[in-house]
């Protein structure tokens, strides 16, 4: 049986945690907007000194995703810090000391969302078109609907044999939109392991993005910090793997399995089978994220 305890809100958690580290897409807005009731959980967790890291699976750099987060209305005061895994990529690949940063090459073919090219600006790449001109292939993001997976079959095949490693920067699988599901890098990802490449995955549940959080919760042991997600493949396992408390979002990509009449055992049992799914494990359970 799962041990994850379940909660109506974060006011039940903030005294027992020095830090915060919340997810995004999901958790605090639905790429539109904020979900009701999470910009009073930031002004709660601001006023009591409470320090707040956004850690998001976004392959863009951190600067594009703060000021997207402050034209859907958040307030920048009220973070710490943000920390994208466009924004780890881009670090590694300006000091090139660590895997795979060190081995991918300089040419690279970047798929990108919406022409955004700064996650390769002033580290050294060089973008070229060709497969066949290429060291790796950079995915750092897809376009939004209605283009789909299969509009980059063309593009991966032709990697797939030229022999590219790929660098994605977003394992997220699915993206939240509005009220839809929609495609995330991740399931690229996935299509071009399964096909016989190779795939360095930069992101939740990897450690590197969460030792960018710890550097902006200075002091704070790990076992006080509060990841709080909506993916356990990724919020909640890459938690466990840093040392954090996870607090896992029903209300998230995993709603269709927490539909608001279940009762208390049966919530906990399909908890318990997503848990063994993703070889996660969460401390406390929350619809959404509401004081």
């Amino acid at each position: 049986m799962t041990h994850a305890r379940f909660v109506n809100g974060l006011a039940a958690l903030a005294e027992r945690y020095d830090g915060f580290v919340l997810d995004q897409w999901g958790v605090l807005h639905d790429g539109l907007r904020p979900y009701p009731g999470v910009v009073e959980v930031l002004e709660a967790l601001h006023s009591r000194r409470k320090p707040v890291v956004l850690l998001s699976n976004s392959g863009r750099r951190a600067a594009l995703s703060r000021e997207r987060l402050r034209q859907i209305g958040f307030d920048p005061h009220l973070f710490t810090g943000v920390v994208t895994s466009g924004e780890t990529a881009w670090q590694g690949f300006r000091e090139r000391n660590a895997a795979p940063f060190d081995r991918l090459g300089r040419r690279c073919v970047l798929l990108t969302r919406e022409g955004d090219l700064t996650v390769a600006q002033g580290v050294g790449l060089e973008l070229v078109e060709a497969p066949e001109e290429a060291d790796f292939l950079f995915l750092a993001g897809v376009e939004p609907p209605p283009v789909t997976a299969e509009d980059y079959e063309p593009i991966l095949e032709r990697c797939l044999g030229c022999r590219l490693p790929m660098l994605c920067t977003n394992p997220d699988l699915v993206a939240v939109t509005g009220d839809a599901l929609t495609l995330a890098p991740g399931t690229l990802g996935r299509r071009y392991e399964s096909a016989g490449g190779v795939v360095h995955y930069v992101g939740k549940p990897h450690p590197p993005v969460y030792a960018a959080c710890r550097a902006l919760l200075v002091g704070i042991e790990a076992e006080r910090i509060l990841a709080v997600g909506d993916s356990l493949a990724h919020d909640v396992r890459g938690a466990n793997l840093a040392g954090f408390a996870a607090a896992f979002v029903t209300d998230g990509i995993h709603r269709e399995a927490f539909p608001p009449d279940l009762d208390e055992a049966t919530r906990a049992a399909a908890l318990e089978r997503l848990e063994q799914e993703h070889e996660a494990r969460a401390d406390w359970v929350i619809p959404r994220l509401v004081w």
